[in-house]
């Protein structure tokens, strides 16, 4: 499997990397990097002041030439009637979307003594392996030590693991 991570606006290398460690680590996958996007016109909702994450996924899809294709942005995103979103996928879709924004908190709250470098990498490869999950016909997992479990904050980002589970490992591997 090919996963293109598509940067969207102004994306660092160390995010970069990370998404594509991620990746690798757990699906074993090939990874390339596309060349970054500019912000979708129509995305921004100027009544929010967010982006349209559905946006950023169909530009993923257009412009990624791997079978699974996923934006990697700066920007805060939303979707529906939540007040914002880590990241939104389809399932079984080829395109996904990652948003660094509200992962970037100082700390994980004492959970671990790792600088906020390790600790923001670390949520961007078990959110890009989440979203890559739901891609691949995944859906959430009451394993809270899995990747695949719905964590709407931090926190829940920062106590699971980056790994699938045994029982989602076998629906995908």
């Amino acid at each position: 499997m090919l996963v293109d991570i598509v940067p969207v606006g102004d994306v660092s290398a160390a995010v970069k990397r990370a998404a594509s460690e991620g990746l690798r680590s757990v699906y074993d996958c090939d990874v390339t990097i596309h060349e970054p996007q500019p912000l979708p016109s129509d995305a921004f909702d100027h009544g929010r002041e967010q982006y349209s994450a559905e946006e950023f996924i169909q530009l993923a899809e257009q412009v990624g030439t791997g079978e699974k294709n996923i934006g990697v942005t700066p920007k805060d995103l939303f979707y529906r009637r939540r007040n914002y979103v880590f990241g939104l996928a389809y399932l079984d879709g080829s395109g996904s979307v990652v948003s660094t924004y509200r992962l970037q908190t100082s700390s994980d709250g004492g959970f671990s003594n790792r600088s906020s470098e390790d600790i923001f990498e670390d949520r961007i490869r078990k959110e890009i392996v989440h979203e890559i999950g739901h891609t691949m016909g995944l859906e959430h997992c009451d394993n809270k030590r899995c990747v695949m479990n719905f964590s709407p904050t931090v926190r829940e980002v920062d106590v699971k693991e980056e790994n699938l589970c045994g029982t989602c490992q076998r629906m995908v591997l």
